[in-house]
């Protein structure tokens, strides 16, 4: 029997994402296969394909950052998940197939009840949106924050969680896309025609709690601008560029932590908080599934397309004009 997979075939556009087949084999000892039902598109996903970070895998490899499926088969050493479960996992790579095989660690379950496309979008951008908020921000009821790119499936997420925690938002996106941030309660800057820095720095004379900055580049350096005495920074844009350039934004944020007005700076990754400890994730994405399922949360998710029709939603994405998410999913759940 075989499986298809969209493999990164050479470093470029969409155009490179290509359909292969593979092999169905048994799972190994600790292995379980998953029949993938859902998966995000996301930033870091094409900075991979390109080649724009440091991270990105070797050529060839499947892209795809999260998994919500179906556990398939099991290996003779698996004890956590049966045959039929339902579970959700971030995978880094490899869920842009039909099929996965991961060890059981990596592996939550998901409630009966919730539809894989919104758990799919809660697996990455609403567990790393809370963890910047609660674990590495800390926020309280009335802080005053900035989402710098409001209106992807992260800044989305951001918006969703910062107004169920009571905060006091402003965010940059394009006009086009400012309904989504009035909705989650936040004031819209456009980044386009408006400078965020006088914005905020008149309507905030004393500045904000947080900035989180999800653009990269002179945006973040900008974004200390607002910040008030104490004020804290939370980088979260995906890592572009050569290892030089990766060092020289640590250098920036080490830099920020020494400033005499006592503001702190902090990158946020989920991979690496993820390989150092899996604890924080596997505690906080049942958090978020309960909140799902009371329909606390909602995920703005812009398309469904098939998971075989990635290289489309590559393009998409990259287009600019995608509000919130972007999902891949099984025929059978877009029908």
């Amino acid at each position: 029997m075989k499986y298809k997979s969209v493999v990164v075939t050479k470093r470029g556009g969409p155009e490179v994402l290509q359909i292969t087949e593979n092999d169905l084999r048994p799972p190994a000892a600790k292995e379980t296969r998953i029949r993938v039902l859902a998966t995000g598109v996301g930033r870091t996903d094409i900075n991979y394909r390109y080649g724009l970070s440091p991270f990105a895998p070797k050529i060839p490899f499947v892209p795809g950052y999260e998994i919500m499926g179906l556990v398939d088969a099991i290996g003779e050493a698996v004890t956590k998940v049966t045959v039929g479960d339902r579970v959700a996992a971030l995978t880094g790579h490899g869920s842009y197939s039909e099929v996965i095989y991961l060890a059981q660690e990596h592996l939550v379950s998901v409630p009966q009840s919730l539809d894989p496309a919104e758990v799919v979008t809660v697996v990455l951008n609403y567990v790393s949106a809370y963890q910047m908020l609660h674990r590495v921000a800390k926020v309280k009821a009335g802080d005053k924050v900035l989402i710098n790119g409001a209106s992807g499936g992260m800044g989305t997420a951001l918006l969703e969680l910062g107004k169920l925690a009571g905060l006091k938002m402003y965010g940059t996106a394009s006009q086009s896309k400012f309904s989504i941030l009035t909705k989650f309660g936040a004031t819209p800057i456009d980044y386009e025609t408006d400078d965020f820095v006088e914005v905020i720095s008149k309507a905030e004379s004393n500045g904000l709690d947080f900035v989180f900055e999800g653009i990269g580049k002179e945006a973040g350096d900008r974004a200390l601008k607002v910040l008030q005495p104490g004020g804290k920074l939370v980088a979260y844009a995906a890592p572009s560029g050569g290892l030089m350039s990766i060092v020289k934004d640590m250098f920036k944020l080490i830099r920020v932590n020494f400033f005499p007005k006592g503001m702190s700076a902090e990158f946020y990754g989920i991979t690496a908080l993820y390989l150092r400890d899996k604890k924080p994730f596997m505690e906080d994405l049942p958090k978020l599934f309960k909140l799902l399922e009371e329909g606390k949360i909602k995920p703005v998710i812009s398309m469904k397309l098939p998971i075989l029709e990635a290289r489309k939603a590559n393009e998409l994405l990259e287009s600019g004009q995608v509000t919130g998410n972007i999902v891949l999913l099984v025929p059978e759940l877009l029908e």
